[in-house]
């Protein structure tokens, strides 16, 4: 993924310098917004008085029958999606074994976790115009499982057209072209959905909502990509395995990992939806 953009010099001499010359000596105006943020898609540094920008509007990004993703609402009456999560086979964060932490993860390539029927995927039609999405991204996620305990993971990808080029050189031989770009990623530990301070077990089958903030972003969607949305239960190694039976997942035993089918729910009185800020 190319920013165009030298970041780091830009940071050191129109923030970080003027920011301690201010302060420390008592030169110039260090003229500071409130923040200052670098906005991937466009590739470009953009100041803000406020954060999340007060400019931006609420939105809700709904999951739709037919793997699609639409800021209108469902309207079936009892609708749901579901995926066998297996412990012993989980999803990986990366489509290479690397040693230690590749940082690269953050904007991998995410075709390799499409193609999995562990993992379910919404993608919006073709976007008509940029759409840039500012600040939280938050799940509401409406959820049964057929064991007692399973984690959520949520990934905002960004899906390139058919025909972007390529880099050049491109030593690594990427294919831009249909690339699904992870813009940001975020796991929830089902049995921490009534708060961090005790685990709840889940009621096999039985539907409830899981409720939680995906870290800050600030992404335009050009015109002529998509939006994509993937929900899977394990994302290995970043996260460590639960064995989907409530047990004390430190010292769980080989027994203890469990099979279990997860259903996510996008009929309209339980509708599955990611919360935005678009500007």
């Amino acid at each position: 993924i190319r920013w165009n953009s030298k970041t780091s010099e830009f940071y050191r001499e129109k923030i970080e310098l003027p920011f301690y010359l201010f302060h420390l000596k008592g030169k110039g105006d260090a003229n500071l917004p409130k923040a200052w943020m670098f906005e991937t898609g466009t590739n470009q540094w953009r100041r803000f008085d406020t954060w999340p920008p007060k400019q931006g509007q609420a939105k809700t990004i709904y999951l739709r029958a037919g793997g699609k993703l639409s800021f209108e609402a469902p309207t079936d009456a009892d609708a749901f999606d579901e995926y066998l999560s297996d412990p012993a086979r989980p999803v990986p964060y990366l489509d290479t074994v690397q040693l230690g932490m590749a940082g690269n993860y953050m904007v991998s390539d995410q075709r390799f976790a499409a193609k999995r029927p562990d993992v379910l995927v919404y993608e919006s039609e073709v976007l008509e115009e940029d759409v840039t999405l500012a600040g939280a991204i938050q799940p509401v996620l409406h959820v049964a499982t057929s064991d007692t305990d399973s984690d959520f993971v949520v990934k905002l990808i960004d899906v390139y057209p058919n025909d972007f080029p390529n880099p050049d050189p491109n030593p690594t031989a990427v294919q831009m072209g249909g690339y699904q770009q992870l813009v940001r990623g975020e796991p929830f530990r089902g049995r921490y959905r009534q708060g961090f301070d005790r685990g709840v077990p889940f009621t096999p089958g039985k539907l409830e909502t899981i409720d939680f903030a995906m870290p800050d972003v600030l992404h335009t969607f050009r015109r002529g990509h998509k939006i994509m949305v993937q929900i899977q239960s394990s994302w290995f190694p970043l996260v460590d395995r639960n064995p989907q039976k409530f047990v004390d997942i430190p010292n769980a035993k080989r027994e203890d990992f469990v099979k279990a089918t997860q259903r996510i729910s996008r009929s309209r009185n339980a509708a599955s939806r990611l919360i935005v800020k678009v500007l």
